[in-house]
């Protein structure tokens, strides 16, 4: 049985992570377990970290977190089909998933259980580093483009490729981990893609699809898109970051179409209080949401937050991972974006990915090799 070491929060007030021993588990029906080479960090992780119960209050501690893995399979449950031990790999891990909320499903260890409907084959030109930028940002922006309680926009596709569909969506911070994937996949769903960025990333999201990027913090900015998007149909619109939903109610409100907004952020205080002050939180929640609800209702735009993970659970997930990503990878098509950031080797370099993303990164993802 293969010796496994995890990173663990030991409890709602752990001010740091401690690396220590963990159990090894076998795989599963339709799971596999692989030897992880290098692990993501996403805003989630570090907040678990400062917020405790009051964010995925399900969690049971000590408990093991991490999302964006890759390495390579190791063992392979029962009628799994189409992975083999050896094979190179990227996976959306779910132990904070409220329906499996399970240590050994999490990417912050030595080995992983993965769900083989949520991973994805890499090519062998693709380093773990820069594997482990996909899964969270893949899913977010899959869980708000395609399900059919978000935008329903069509599903991806390699080979055939999709038609235009005539349409085209906004994105609203397409710099960003979740919206460098957002814009992807809509352009291998047959969408055109108009987005915003700072000027210096404008080359890199064009790299991606987009067909125009606008500066977010141009004073015209809303304006300048609301022209962009005459005698155009918009398939919606997905917010990525702080006032973004306001600025896509603006460009909606102007716009013929789709009228809904895919909001991939949360609001949050700025700068976001560490070991969050609850009262002042929760009052600017509930004082955004009673303005968004009304110029929402007096404008007829629609507007629902995205959690990342429910695409592992209604067919999205099956569909981009097992589908999709393997084949676009393959061929390149689809680009492992953003670029990582790699701040250190081994487990222990955990709680610094943390500190070091939680100050902010621009078109870049925090990872750590292991």
């Amino acid at each position: 049985m293969p010796t496994n070491t995890a990173v663990w929060l030991t409890s709602p007030t752990s001010k740091s992570l401690e690396v220590k021993s963990a159990p090894y588990t076998s795989p599963g029906r339709n799971e596999l377990v692989i030897k992880n080479g290098a692990v993501a960090i996403n805003p989630a992780d570090w907040l678990k970290q400062d917020l405790g119960n009051m964010m995925f209050g399900w969690i049971k501690y000590p408990f093991i977190n991490g999302t964006d893995v890759a390495g390579e399979v190791v063992e392979v449950g029962p009628g799994v089909t189409h992975f083999k031990i050896g094979d190179r790999v990227v996976s959306h891990a779910a132990s904070i998933c409220k329906d499996y909320n399970n240590s050994a499903y999490g990417a912050f260890q030595t080995y992983t259980i993965l769900l083989a409907h949520m991973t994805s084959h890499i090519p062998s030109t693709m380093s773990y580093e820069e594997g482990a930028v996909l899964p969270l940002g893949v899913s977010t922006a899959a869980c708000g483009l395609f399900q059919k309680d978000q935008l329903a926009l069509q599903l991806p596709s390699v080979s055939p490729r999709p038609t235009n569909t005539g349409k085209t969506l906004l994105v609203w911070g397409g710099s960003t981990t979740v919206g460098s994937n957002a814009i992807q996949l809509a352009v291998a769903a047959g969408y055109e893609v108009i987005t915003t960025a700072s000027p210096r990333n404008f080359d890199y999201v064009k790299k991606l699809g987009a067909s125009q990027a606008f500066d977010y913090n141009s004073r015209t900015v809303v304006a300048d898109i609301i022209h962009a998007f005459k005698g155009k149909t918009i398939a919606g619109a997905y917010s990525v970051g702080q006032g973004a939903s306001e600025a896509c109610m603006d460009v909606l409100n102007k716009c013929e179409g789709n009228k809904l907004i895919a909001m991939a952020s949360y609001p949050l205080p700025q700068p976001p209080p560490k070991h969050l002050v609850l009262l002042k939180t929760i009052f600017y929640f509930m004082s955004w949401g009673i303005s968004m609800w009304f110029k929402s209702k007096t404008r007829g735009i629609g507007m629902k937050f995205i959690f990342g993970d429910t695409l592992i659970g209604n067919g999205v997930g099956k569909a981009v991972y097992e589908d999709f990503l393997s084949k676009a990878l393959a061929d390149g098509t689809y680009i492992a974006a953003p670029d990582p950031l790699v701040v250190g080797k081994g487990l222990e370099s955990v709680q610094a990915g943390f500190d070091i993303q939680r100050k902010g990164v621009s078109a870049k993802k925090v990872v750590i090799s292991l």
